[in-house]
């Protein structure tokens, strides 16, 4: 494996980093931006999901668009409007302006997450390609563990009684999270530029010599040669078929890959990761563990995950996509219900000494539920909500939750860092390997494209309905049933998941691809 191939795979893959990156910072700045425009759960919800809501559209055009002019061209946009969107996001001054500079991101994160795998395929050997393609996961837990360390310590900065920096505040934090963004985004639009094109993608569009000139300088004459009779031979083959159109997905002869890859980009979603990623801040400060605490677990997520991404990227074209997805997928349904179990055996009591330490709330108003003790959070903070209305609620509830929580925030810790640390070993990287794997050559950027925009609305509707979810049904049932799906993701893959390692994609083509 070349410098240049990992290289350029890194770079490719940096719109992962931003992904992660500002994945993981709304996490944090949530809690600042939120209180200070006076926005309701439902809005702030609203806000966090919509990247994803951007991106489901970005999925479904971005791979179209990339095989009209190029995966090079359209990456490039893709880092001027990663810019543009941190840029808007920190200088917000209203609900929707922070909606709209969040849903251009969004465009820009679907985009990126679906070309950066299809490129690194076209550009990779089949004996690394595994690696190469799972550098965009290890960008995206970097990006993630950047944000963690960067919300933890301006959170930090606030905190410590002796700041006397008067540029970050409670009332500007959330900028500062938000505009520290634009830094990646600019890197990336520049290092862009210093990538080829995509040889497979030069091919189809006839332009044979420069295509073979960046073979060579990738893999060597000798290994270019041998691509290029891979890559011509597949082509042959397809331009004797009809034009590729939308419906040709649904063929009988590819039920079978777009049925695997339909249910791994579900699977992955919903399961939870972004519920945890999107709102890891929030979970922690509702466990009891304290603000500071949350902020330093959160941070602790990101590092267990770049331990695991890496784990990963060594095994992948060691022992195969199959494995790691199984250990990993019983490993996340574990992580789920011991955090599951953590909560359901939480009570929650506000006595009087925890309200006397409550500011900013007519004491008052927490006579109904002063010294009761509620069984379940559901019911507790319904309490909480007749009590002191929905927004005070809203300001407040980790502050009080903190108090009032008799729990084991230690247990559902480690249920956490077992789903974060067993996704990272499977579902986060794998997933992406296997979708530039399983498609033919001919339709792959139709089919990623597809398989996005279901991957991306599953995502959006785990993000939206995360918070109702909490709040109606409960902490503990709501993990649960992220665990018991990652039990049926485990059965479904263990029968029906081919391996894919070691094989050129059109060798892979041909073993499962019906004619």
């Amino acid at each position: 494996m070349s410098r240049k191939s990992i290289f350029i795979a890194f770079v490719v893959s940096l719109g992962g980093f931003l992904f992660g990156f500002d994945a993981a910072i709304i996490s944090g700045a949530q809690e600042f931006f939120g209180p200070y425009f006076g926005f309701s759960g439902d809005q702030v919800a609203s806000i966090n999901a919509a990247p994803t809501f951007a991106a489901m559209f970005a999925m479904l055009i971005a791979g179209w668009i990339s095989d009209k002019i190029g995966r090079k061209k359209v990456l490039i946009a893709v880092a001027f409007v990663y810019a543009l969107s941190a840029f808007l996001s920190a200088y917000a001054t209203s609900y929707w302006i922070l909606w709209w500079a969040r849903f251009i991101g969004g465009a820009a994160f679907g985009a990126a997450l679906i070309l950066a795998p299809m490129y690194i395929a076209e550009v990779s050997t089949a004996k690394n390609r595994g690696k190469l393609v799972s550098v965009q996961q290890l960008n995206i837990v970097i990006g993630l563990s950047v944000a963690y360390f960067t919300g933890y310590f301006l959170q930090q900065s606030i905190a410590d009684v002796a700041n006397t920096n008067e540029n970050i505040n409670q009332e500007n934090v959330w900028r500062w999270m938000f505009g520290l963004e634009l830094i990646p985004a600019v890197i990336y639009f520049f290092l862009l530029f210093l990538v080829p094109k995509s040889p497979r993608w030069l091919y189809v569009k006839g332009k044979n010599s420069e295509a073979f000139e960046v073979l060579q300088k990738l893999h060597g004459n000798a290994k270019a040669k041998e691509e290029e009779q891979l890559i011509q031979e597949n082509l042959n083959a397809s331009s004797k078929k009809e034009k590729v159109s939308i419906s040709e997905i649904f063929k009988k002869s590819l039920r079978f890959v777009l049925f695997l890859g339909l249910f791994v980009g579900v699977i992955q979603m919903i399961t939870g990761i972004n519920a945890i990623f999107f709102y890891s801040t929030s979970i922690f400060k509702q466990s009891g563990i304290g603000t500071d605490a949350a902020f330093a677990s959160s941070v602790l997520v990101g590092v267990i995950n770049i331990v695991f991404t890496v784990l990963a990227m060594i095994l992948i074209d060691r022992m195969g996509r199959k494995p790691l997805m199984l250990i990993g997928l019983i490993g996340a349904a574990a992580g789920m219900f011991l955090t599951s179990y953590g909560f359901a055996k939480a009570t929650y009591e506000l006595t009087t000494e925890d309200i006397a330490k409550i500011e900013g709330v007519d004491a008052t108003k927490f006579r109904s539920v002063e010294n009761i003790v509620f069984q379940n959070d559901v019911d507790f903070k319904e309490a909480l909500k007749s009590a002191l209305g929905e927004q005070v609620l809203a300001n407040k509830q980790g502050e009080i939750i903190e108090l009032a929580g008799n729990l084991n925030p230690i247990l559902i810790l480690i249920g956490i860092l077992t789903f974060v640390a067993s996704f990272a070993f499977s579902l986060g990287p794998v997933m992406w390997v296997l979708l530039s794997e399983l498609f033919p050559n001919r339709v792959r950027s139709l089919m990623i494209a597809f398989v996005g925009f279901v991957n991306s609305f599953t995502s959006w509707i785990v993000q939206r309905t995360f918070n109702w979810e909490i709040e109606t049904l409960g902490s503990s049932t709501s993990y649960f049933i992220f665990g018991a799906l990652a039990l049926i993701g485990f059965v479904v893959l263990f029968k029906y998941l081919p391996e894919t390692k070691g094989k050129s994609l059109e060798q892979i083509e041909k073993e499962l691809v019906k004619n």
